[in-house]
């Protein structure tokens, strides 16, 4: 009877393990908290964004600044203890004076204290150069640049780790690691993911070559599809790319969609090993979420982007399969970093109640007030007064604007004991508008904001027929179509002529522009090195430089004149509609 029992309690058990045997595991969840394009923007922007609220209107709502971005990631981590916090590139420089006085390392420790792991490397971090940048990561005081490294302390390098995988030397080798991996969970619920960084291939043209002897940027699309077997080789379960490339929504204000999406991200999304599960996207400082199955089911890719300047992250959560680790869920969320309020061009704005506020992150707050206060006394120093905002245009680069053509201005000016008769600027080089206060006052810091970059002025001779092709390459650009302003020159453009005739009546001072003749033009040193694909550029004979590009703005408004918005109209667009 005993052994009866026994074995009625044995086969019991059994069938009690087997059930447990069979217990499906849960699950697995990880968060990964995403941006990209932070400039250094460790204040609050002034001017607020345009978001589509729950009740279909577009609002405007003040956001960004590095106290409230790191509160924000905090509670995105929250109940999600499977997280990530990476980037899509171009954290630094084109910053304002708050950062770019210090070379960008408060913004980099700011990252650091925010929780940021990866940040794939954007053009904007070559800007000072590969050694520079190479410091960023490893810390230290080596001087790579104009302004003197660790000003206020120490500078211990990025708690987060740079991916640049493009960026390769002769032998094929990446500047800094090409890809990461992190872990999740233990056992049975043990999850890696496997992160690509890297730039746009279009870097060499944005920045000075001087910064990137021995370096080329390789296609996105064909470095991630030779990286990831490798990272499966090292037991990768699901795949992410950084990318510090994008695309252009049809609506700014929609940032959870993607309707009518472009740019160069589609191509290198098309070109993708389907083994991707996520890309986080950059550079065109849009925010998008877009779920790529829906254009292609064999590519079940989710694309994200988060805008620019801190405004937004990204949440970003993956469900996995714990049998097969195949990612079965994945989905998205943008999240606007609303703090306190900013103060803008009409004065203070309220933080708007159709979305929530964070509050400022303690540590962080007096980080950037420490170094706010040691820049404040150069920001704060007046150059003179401006009538009104002189704006630059925050949507095309195919139009002109008030700030644009008021730089060329003052870089002619500023050139004319040279000779210049022309003078040429890049939008890509306009990074904020000028916001004069309440009495017309405009500020270095004002100034700085709008043009960060430091660089030098050269004059250069090119032929009437040279200067002909420039204007051409405006629409044939490699990196899309860019309108350069100008001062001394005035012109109409037909686009739906040949190229070569697409240029109308050019008049230089007045008169017609000769072929044959011959002109000085200024221009700052990245367009006449062949910056932004105007390799035209580069031919001009230099017959002067010198003048820092900064110089020559402030120059403009300490004439002791009140300083008007140029009127746009020196180039026209005629091209039939």
């Amino acid at each position: 009877m005993r052994l009866i029992v026994g074995l009625l309690a044995g086969l019991a058990l059994a069938g009690c393990a087997s059930q447990m045997a069979v217990t499906p595991a849960a699950p697995v969840s990880v968060r990964i908290i995403a941006f990209n394009d932070f400039h250094g923007a460790l204040e609050t922007p002034a001017r607020p964004i345009d978001v589509q609220a729950a009740d279909g209107k577009t609002v405007k709502v003040p956001a960004g600044g590095a106290a409230y971005f790191a509160s924000a990631v905090r509670t995105l981590k929250a109940g999600h203890p499977n997280n990530v916090v990476v980037a899509a590139g171009d954290l630094t420089s084109a910053s304002p004076l708050v950062s770019s006085l210090f070379l960008d390392e408060p913004t980099v420790k700011a990252m650091g204290m925010a929780g940021l792991e990866f940040n794939a490397a954007g053009n904007h971090e070559f800007d000072r150069g590969t050694r520079e940048l190479l410091r960023l990561q490893k810390g230290g005081c080596e001087k790579n640049a104009t302004a003197q490294p660790c000003q206020l302390e120490p500078f211990k390098g990025a708690a987060y780790t740079y991916l640049a995988g493009n960026t390769l030397d002769a032998s094929g080798k990446s500047l800094m690691p090409a890809t990461g991996l992190k872990t999740f969970g233990t056992g049975r619920s043990k999850i890696t993911i496997g992160f690509i960084g890297m730039t746009t291939r279009m870097t060499a043209t944005y920045v000075d070559p001087a910064g990137i002897v021995g370096y080329s940027f390789a296609d996105e699309a064909e470095t991630a599809n030779r990286l990831i077997p490798k990272l499966k080789a090292q037991g990768a379960d699901a795949i992410v790319i950084l990318v510090h490339e994008g695309g252009y929504p049809a609506r700014s204000d929609q940032p959870n969609r993607c309707d009518g999406l472009s740019g160069p991200i589609l191509d290198i999304m098309e070109r993708l090993d389907p083994g991707v599960d996520v890309i986080v996207s950059g550079h065109t400082h849009r925010a998008y979420i877009c779920d790529y199955s829906a254009t292609n089911p064999a590519k079940p890719v989710l694309l994200t982007s988060a805008g620019n300047n801190g405004v937004m992250l990204t949440g970003i959560d993956l469900t996995f399969d714990p049998v097969t680790k195949k990612v079965s869920a994945r989905s998205a969320q943008q999240v606007i970093v609303q703090g306190d309020g900013a103060v803008g061009a009409g004065g203070p704005v309220k933080p708007n109640p159709a979305f929530p506020t964070y509050p400022a992150d303690p540590a962080v707050a007096a980080h950037v007030a420490r170094y706010s206060a040691a820049a404040a006394p150069l920001a704060r120093r007046p150059v003179g007064k401006a009538s009104a905002p002189i704006l630059r245009d925050e949507d095309s680069e195919m139009r002109e604007s008030p700030l644009g053509l008021l730089i060329a201005d003052a870089q002619l000016a500023a050139t004319r004991k040279d000779g210049a008769q022309i003078a040429l600027m890049n939008p890509g080089g306009v990074r904020a508008s000028i916001t004069p206060g309440p009495d017309g006052t405009v500020t270095f810091g004002d100034l700085f904001t709008a043009q960060p970059f430091g660089n030098n002025l050269q004059v250069r001779e090119y032929t009437g027929a040279q200067l002909l092709a420039v204007l051409e390459q405006q629409f044939t650009n490699a990196d899309g179509a860019k309108l350069l302003f100008p001062s001394g020159l005035t012109y109409s453009y037909d686009r739906s002529k040949p190229e070569g005739q697409r240029i109308i009546a050019p008049s230089v001072q007045g008169k017609p522009l000769d072929p044959a003749a011959t002109y000085r033009v200024a221009m700052n040193g990245f367009l006449a090195g062949g910056g932004d694909s105007f390799t035209t550029l580069k031919a001009g004979r230099i017959v002067a430089g010198g003048v820092l590009d900064l110089d020559a703005l402030e120059a403009w408004f300490a004439r002791g004149e009140v300083v008007d918005p140029p009127a746009l109209g020196r180039v026209k667009d005629v091209t039939p509609q």
